[in-house]
């Protein structure tokens, strides 16, 4: 089964990181994407840029709005993710909790949703 893992951390924590521990960090969330890819667990993910680069998109009665930054105010913000095969949602925590980032902030696992493929595949299920 497919499980997005999000990672958040708190962006004002992170940048005050020196560079040398934000490459050290950078390093080894790479060593272990390499890792769990190798054990066919890692389908793929990436990190993000920081909100500050973000914009939010809305389409309301027909007319596109564009703004500055993310939709939510939160104190830990989204900063990449991993896409991961695992036998269930027992395994996916496991491979979640060595996300070297865990440590600074906290990682959401989200079971992937198929779309249905017909019109008709998924009629009567939420």
């Amino acid at each position: 089964m497919k499980y997005l893992c999000l990672v958040y951390y708190a962006e004002a924590e992170v940048g005050q990181m020196s560079p040398d521990d934000w490459l050290a960090l950078n390093y080894e969330c790479v060593a272990y994407g390499e890792e769990i890819a190798a054990s066919g667990h890692r389908l793929g993910g990436s990190a993000l840029e920081p909100t500050t680069t973000a914009v939010t998109v809305r389409v309301r009665d027909g007319q596109t709005t564009v703004t500055d930054g993310p939709f939510a105010e939160t104190r830990e913000q989204l900063a990449g993710f991993y896409l991961l095969d695992a036998r269930d949602i027992d395994d996916a925590v496991r491979t979640a909790a060595r996300i070297p980032p865990a440590r600074l902030g906290s990682i959401e696992i989200r079971p992937v949703r198929e779309l249905p493929v017909t019109r008709t595949e998924g009629v009567g299920q939420p």
